[in-house]
C-alpha cells in the first residue's frame, strides 16, 4: 500500500499541466501565416474579455471545460477562440512553440512558463504591468502577478507566438 502511495505521488509531481494529444505540424505552421497580429492594445482587451467569461472557473486536470479546467488547455483555448492558432495540448510541448523573448520584452499576449515543482510546469498569458491569466489549482482563473513570491521564483521563460 505504501508503495502504491509513493508510486502516485511521483506521478503526479512529473505530469503537472502536461498531457499529450498529436498535434498536426502542418496546421501549427500554416495557422501562424495567416493570423495577423493586433496593436497590443486591442490585444489586450480581448484578452481582458476572455478573461472575464473564465474568471473563476474551477481547476480540474486534464479538463478543457467551463466545469473544469487545466492550465495547458486554457492556452490551448485562449490561443484557438482569440487567434486562430492551434497549439498542442501540453504545456511541455507548448513551451517549444514560438520564440524565446526576455521577461522584460513581454507583450499582451505572450506566453508565460513556470517551473512549480521537480518536472512540473504550469504556463500563463501575460496581460500587462507584470500581471497574467492562467488557472491556479486552488483558485481557478485567476489573474497573478510575476513579481510575486511564487511566481517570481517559479519563473521560467516566456514565449511570443503573436
Amino acid at each position: 500500500m505504501k508503495y502504491l502511495f509513493y508510486s502516485l505521488i511521483i506521478l503526479l509531481l512529473t505530469t503537472g499541466c502536461s498531457h499529450h494529444y498529436s498535434v498536426n505540424k502542418k496546421q501549427l505552421s500554416s495557422s501562424h501565416s495567416t493570423y495577423r497580429a493586433k496593436p497590443s492594445a486591442s490585444r489586450l482587451k480581448e484578452l481582458y474579455q476572455y478573461y472575464k467569461n473564465w474568471k473563476g472557473t474551477p481547476y480540474r486536470y486534464g479538463g478543457n471545460t467551463k466545469r473544469g479546467i487545466d492550465c495547458s488547455s486554457f492556452i490551448l483555448d485562449t490561443y484557438q477562440s482569440l487567434f486562430k492558432i492551434p497549439l498542442p495540448r501540453s504545456t511541455k510541448d507548448q513551451v517549444k512553440q514560438g520564440s524565446r523573448i526576455y521577461i522584460n520584452q513581454l507583450e499582451p499576449g505572450d506566453l508565460v512558463f513556470f517551473k512549480t515543482g521537480w518536472n512540473v510546469r504550469h504556463v500563463g498569458v501575460y496581460l500587462e504591468k507584470g500581471k497574467f491569466m492562467h488557472v491556479s489549482s486552488k483558485r481557478g482563473v485567476i489573474i497573478s502577478t510575476l513579481n510575486s513570491g511564487y511566481w517570481k521564483e517559479s519563473y521560467w521563460q516566456a514565449r511570443r507566438l503573436l
